[in-house]
């Protein structure tokens, strides 16, 4: 592999913010009171793409959104359960077509205005008559299942569908579906994103772009106690060796993207403390379906034998999690416990190209993530790696990357040859990945291959109206025994993401969904 080059915008973007952050370290946060640790500083990898968390699919959008908006049913601390958020509580007609939710009375959004039935109403209409593309979570989630909603007083919402939607309640806790101030969206039209209102722990203060974004404490909170902090700062610092020294100088006090080669050092270290992220992710390779050699299954099946992907979790994972066999980690119900992943063999693999008609390989663009992800801890090198995998068996991968935003909107338009991506579950259920992912429902959405085939797009709708759990079970395994054969993935691995504190922090429990609720972090002094 070729070492990696240091780009010099990132390195001074690097040193500048760190300088920045040097002025509010925890030494000299204190809020008008004098107190101190009232202040988090969050240093991530890159920046939101947008504060409307309904048209982002990123992480790092969501990182913040998750802390400004409420949805109405929330997941547990560190599991998919789900518990009462803006509604108390929710019930399922027998015939499975009626959904109704009790709300919470009192909760008024950042704006003043109160949050009621109606409120849950405009929110689910923009939704649902917005451009498919730019609503893509409620599409793929939600589709044209719904048929009514109905309000029969303040505090009561109706779901009338055309069709049973066994993961209904549980897409409600998604981030996508927090719900945000009509009064703002009004107001705001387009320009919401960048100046974000729901009813959340956090009120949205300022957004430095590619700098920082900050939050406050939203003092009438609905949930008495919460939040702890004053105000929370989302900084950005792109490279994974700068974000640790800045926690370790004490410019940063919570940091994700630890390098897994970092976390004995970190644990040793008595000033800090590891925290680590219930797995509910996958890493993988896509390989779209409809350019050029990798519109054949088999040279798609040659790329799966040609990566070894035992290697990848020892060198760039520390071994932290596990290799992947589908397309969902094994935490999910549903499933798949037959299937092993694609063994590393090489020899195979040139076998299958030479059946194929490509005895003397081919050349693709690989493209790579530019920022760190909890599945993808150094996209480029990790590409390289691949890289090398795919050169010994005679296919010549050229490595290309864009900036985020643009990585992930080029490649929903099919652009990419081959691309390293990956997915964080957004509520647990088989339907968040397999439909999500590779239905051709998702194509132009999350479907970034362009996966298509008509067997795995029955199973997975008569599943996601399926309410038994065995025959969904029945279904989902089916569908990933297909899904394997036609190897529009080369699925990696299955990370257990590591993220580093001040030893100060307590009351933070990383969510597997990767979006992480901070109304009950304080930092102790």
């Amino acid at each position: 592999m070729r070492k990696k080059k240091w780009s010099f915008g990132l390195l001074v973007l690097s040193v500048a913010i760190v300088m920045t952050l040097a002025g509010c370290s925890n030494s000299e946060k204190a809020d008008g009171n004098g107190e101190k640790g009232s202040t988090l500083v969050f240093a991530r990898g890159g920046d939101s793409v947008s504060l409307d968390p309904a048209i982002v699919t990123d992480g790092e959008s969501f990182k913040v959104t998750q802390n400004i908006f409420d949805t109405l049913i929330l997941f547990g601390k560190q599991n998919t359960e789900l518990e009462p958020g803006l509604a108390t509580e929710w019930s399922t007609s027998e015939d499975g077509l009626t959904y109704t939710l009790k709300l919470r009375e009192g909760v008024k959004f950042h704006d003043g205005t109160d949050f009621n039935s109606e409120a849950v109403k405009v929110n689910f209409e923009r939704w649902k008559s917005g451009n498919e593309e730019k609503f893509y979570y409620y599409n793929s989630q939600f589709g044209d299942v719904i048929e009514q909603i109905n309000t029969p007083d303040e505090y009561t919402v109706e779901f009338k569908l055309k069709r049973p939607l066994a993961p209904f309640f549980k897409n409600l806790a998604m981030s996508p579906f927090a719900i945000a101030s009509p009064k703002a969206l009004k107001e705001q039209g387009d320009k919401f994103g960048d100046h974000p209102v729901g009813t959340g722990a956090f009120k949205f203060s300022e957004w430095k772009r590619n700098d920082r974004i900050t939050v406050t404490k939203n003092e009438d909170y609905w949930n008495e106690g919460r939040p702890k902090l004053n105000e929370v700062i989302f900084t950005v610092i792109p490279e994974n060796s700068a974000r640790l020294n800045a926690l370790k100088t004490g410019e940063a006090d919570l940091i994700d993207g630890v390098n897994f080669s970092e976390v004995e050092s970190i644990e040793n270290d008595p000033n800090l403390k590891t925290f680590f992220r219930p797995s509910l992710n996958v890493a993988y390779v896509g390989l779209t379906t409809n350019r050029g050699p990798l519109k054949d299954k088999k040279v798609r099946q040659a790329l799966n034998y040609a990566v070894d992907k035992e290697a990848l979790l020892k060198t760039f994972y520390a071994g932290e999690g596990q290799v992947a066999a589908n397309p969902m980690p094994p935490v999910v119900e549903g499933y798949n416990k037959a299937l092993d992943p694609y063994p590393y063999d090489p020899k195979k693999a040139k076998e299958i190209l030479k059946e194929a008609g490509y005895e003397d390989g081919f050349e693709i663009e690989l493209w790579a993530m530019p920022v760190p992800r909890p599945y993808m801890p150094d996209g480029q090198k990790i590409a390289e790696a691949v890289q090398s995998n795919f050169a010994d068996i005679g296919v010549k991968a050229n490595i290309k990357t864009y900036e985020w935003a643009t990585y992930l909107e080029k490649a929903r338009l099919g652009e990419a040859d081959s691309f390293l991506l990956g997915w964080t579950g957004d509520n647990g259920d088989a339907d968040n990945f397999l439909y999500v992912l590779l239905d051709e429902d998702a194509i132009g959405s999350n479907n970034y291959t362009y996966y298509k085939n008509p067997e795995v797009h029955e199973l997975l709708i008569e599943a996601q109206s399926t309410i038994d759990k065995e025959k969904r079970n029945e279904l989902y395994n089916k569908a990933q025994e297909i899904i394997k054969d036609d190897a529009p993935w080369i699925p990696l691995v299955h990370s257990k993401p590591a993220l580093a504190g001040n030893k100060t922090i307590e009351g933070f429990a990383p969510h597997p969904t990767g979006s992480d609720r901070l109304d009950t972090v304080e930092i102790k002094e």
